[in-house]
Parts: structure tokens; sequence; C-alpha cells
């Protein structure tokens, strides 16, 4: 077990506060409906107040980035938390658009806190693409239980945003598993914040194509629910069964991803799942049935999250005290935030199959980068306790360091490397000298 004082709750806290932290962006379609129908909205201005809710998640996750450890993550997962049910809570119980306003931007700030937290804790975890499986495997199956209930909750706008308040009311308690931030534990966390970051580059490109690739799905996922009761002439219920069904084949692809592992590397499912996305785009897009309609909403959410678990294991790979995963999560909700807006403003500008055009093109041109990222860019960074020794096991740290010793030691570099055994010269002898060894015997000096 390393000696070193990083965040690393228990795995079902993590899971926890990330399917809490997630949960706004998969409900975010009838949210979005709910808004529009229960306050008299227009499209535009449903998705404009959707897009507000993720961008104070996207905020959240930018001003958390290096500094979750500084706060601890118990604190900061219980502010966030804390936010989401006060946020949410008087949005849903007030009538007035700038209080709704208000309170779905506090609610989207403490979405982002928590989902921060969720990362930088899973980013430190010898698998963090295992532990991303299993939070999108949460969340996902959470979001089509709500889908299946919701619509026969009643209208309005309350019901899903009292559903994101009380999922932070729920995550609560494993809150306590969390490591809180003692003295000397922000002494070392100031001192990792000051390091560098490493792959640079390709965390930018990264979360620059990552930022798009949200975007573009969002956009269309934010009109979904418009174009299944629209476009295609389903009933709520109906598209509401959809979208449960389809969440439900991400469970199942979520399940497959895990299963899969790193057989294929990341830059396989990465490149071609986010091609396979395109076309289900527009499929969808173009839907004017229930058949064409669930193809490709249920294929394309089938894919999405085995898509998102591997950019989120690349990203916490990328760097092991979670400042990458933090950042290109962050850039994932500001893609999200800005999707219902671009989705809005394009259908209705151009319809919903020129939109469905404009995002898989937009998909497609960032297909390439990303799988060049993972490409050449993926794997863990060497880090104390990470050089393994024949046989697979960590070498040990040096004994009696100081945990402000052990955060000064290297913390980039090459991925890790076997130590090779070096036999020693006898310098032409036939054996060693035998004065040179004594053996320890009670009663000998």
């Amino acid at each position: 077990m390393s000696a070193r004082p990083r965040a690393r709750g228990p795995l079902a806290a993590l899971v926890a506060l990330f399917t809490a932290g997630y949960l706004a962006p998969y409900l975010l379609p009838t949210v979005v409906g709910r808004l529009a129908a229960g306050l008299g909205l227009g499209p535009a201005q449903a998705g404009l107040v959707g897009s507000v809710l993720l961008l104070g998640s996207a905020s959240a996750g930018f001003t958390l980035a290096a500094r979750v450890e500084r706060v601890g993550p118990r604190r900061a997962a219980r502010l966030g938390l804390l936010a989401m049910a006060l946020g949410y809570g008087s949005a849903a119980a007030t009538g007035s658009l700038p209080l709704v306003v208000a309170g779905v931007v506090l609610g989207g700030f403490g979405s982002g806190s928590a989902t921060a937290v969720a990362a930088s804790g899973i980013a430190g975890r010898p698998d963090p693409q295992r532990a991303s499986t299993l939070g999108l495997l949460s969340v996902s199956a959470a979001a089509g239980v709500l889908y299946l209930t919701l619509p026969r909750l009643g209208g309005g706008h309350a019901p899903p945003l009292l559903a994101l308040a009380g999922a932070a009311v729920l995550v609560w308690p494993v809150t306590g598993r969390l490591p809180g931030a003692t003295r000397a534990y922000r002494g070392v966390a100031a001192a990792e914040a000051a390091g560098p970051l490493p792959y640079r580059r390709a965390g930018a490109v990264l979360a620059g194509c990552v930022l798009a690739w949200s975007m573009a799905q969002n956009a269309l996922w934010g009109v979904s629910g418009r174009i299944g009761t629209g476009q295609a002439g389903l009933s709520e219920v109906t598209a509401g069964a959809v979208f449960a069904v389809a969440l439900g084949g991400g469970l199942a692809g979520v399940t497959a991803a895990g299963a899969l592992g790193s057989r294929l590397g990341r830059a396989v499912p990465i490149g071609a799942g986010t091609v396979l996305i395109a076309a289900c785009v527009l499929l969808s897009a173009n839907a004017e049935g229930l058949a064409s309609f669930a193809t490709g909403e249920v294929l394309w959410n089938t894919v999405y999250p085995v898509v998102l678990s591997y950019l989120l294991g690349l990203a916490a790979s990328l760097d092991p005290r979670g400042r990458w995963a933090v950042l290109v999560g962050s850039a994932s909700s500001l893609g999200t935030a800005c999707g219902p807006v671009v989705g809005s403003v394009l259908s209705q500008a151009a319809g919903f199959p020129v939109m469905g055009a404009v995002l898989a093109g937009l998909l497609l041109a960032v297909a390439g980068p990303m799988a060049v990222v993972a490409r050449h860019a993926s794997g863990r960074p060497l880090v104390p306790g990470s050089i393994r020794r024949r046989g697979g096991a960590p070498a040990a740290f040096v004994a009696g360091a100081a945990p402000a010793t052990t955060a000064l030691l290297p913390q980039v570099g090459a991925p890790e490397q076997e130590i090779a055994a070096i036999p020693a010269p006898v310098a032409g002898r036939r054996r060693p000298v035998r004065s040179a060894f004594r053996l320890a015997r009670p009663g000998r000096g």
C-alpha cells in the first residue's frame, strides 16, 4: 500500500459521487422539456436555462481542478452536495424564472463539485478506467429508472429537479468514507499542486476535442425529446420509455467495456466509437417514426458511455494526481453546457436533419485527434511506488521516508518499467573474499 497521502476514498463513495454529479447531464432532455412546458418558455429559452445549469457545473470543475486535495475530498464533496440540494430544491419550489435560474446555477455548481471530487479520487486509483466504468453503470441505471418514473409524476418543472436534489441527499452519508485534509496533508497537496502538468500538449488537445465531442452529442441530446414528440410523433411516455431502454443499452455497453478492458487499447474504442456515434446522430436527427428514433437513440446511448469510459480513463492516465481528469471532465461539462443552446439554435434555424449533419461532421473531425492522443500519450506516468520488480510487485518506498520527502520524488516520466536483474562481476576471482562477508550470530559484535 502506498504511503503517499493521496485522496483515495473507498470506491463506493467515489462511484456514488460520480453518479450524483453526472445525473444532471443525463436528465437534460427531461429537464429542458419540463422547463419549457412548466414555465411557458420557448425551446431556445429552455435550452439556455439547461446550458446555464451545466455552465455552473463546468465552472466548479475548473475552480476545483487543483484544489480538491487542498480543501479535502470530504469537505469539497459535502459542500457540493449541499449546493445541489439547496439549488435544485429551491428551483423546484418556485415558479419565478429568475429564482429558477439562480437555483439551477447553484445546483449545477454543486454537481460539478461532486464530479470533480469523484474524478480526482478515481484518477488516483490503481485502475481508473474500471472505477469510471462502475460510475457510468451507476448513473446510467439511476437515469434509466428516473426516465421510467418521472413521466408518471405529473407535469411541471419540479419532478426532475427534485430528483437531482434527492440524489444529493442520498449520497451525503457515504462522504464520511472520504479522507479529510489534515495539516500535513495540505502541505503535501500544496507541494504537488505546484508541480508541472505532464503531457501538456496531449492534455490540451484532448480537453479541446472532448469539449467539442460533448457539445455535439448534447446538442442532439438536449432536443431529443422534441425530436421524439414532434418529428417522430411519439407521446411523452413513449419517448421516456425509449430513453429508458437507451440508457439500459448504455448499461450493456459499459459492462462490455469493463469486460473488454485494455485488450484493444484506447485508440480503437475512442476513434471507431466516435465514428459510430456520428452515424447514430444522423439517424436520430432524421427519425420520423418509432423504429428509426428508437434505433438511433438506443445504439447511440449504448456506444456513448463506452467511449466516455475510455476518455475518462485516458485523462486519468495522463496525471495520477487527477488534474487532467478534472480539467477534461470540466471541458466535457462546458461542451455539455453549450449543447442545448447549439441544438436549439441549429434546429430552429435549419431543422433537425441539417442539425444532425453538422453535429455528425464535428464528431468525425475530432475522432482522429482523440485517437492520436490515446495512441501516443496513453499510459500511467512513472510515480513513486510504480516501478515494478520482477514478478510485478511494486517497489517499496525507502524505509522511514517522511511524507514530505516522498512528495519530492519524481512524479512524471516514462511509463512503468521493469527493473532488470544485473549480476555483479566477480572480478576474475573464483569466489568472493570470505572476509568481506560476516554472518550475524548471537554473541558476536
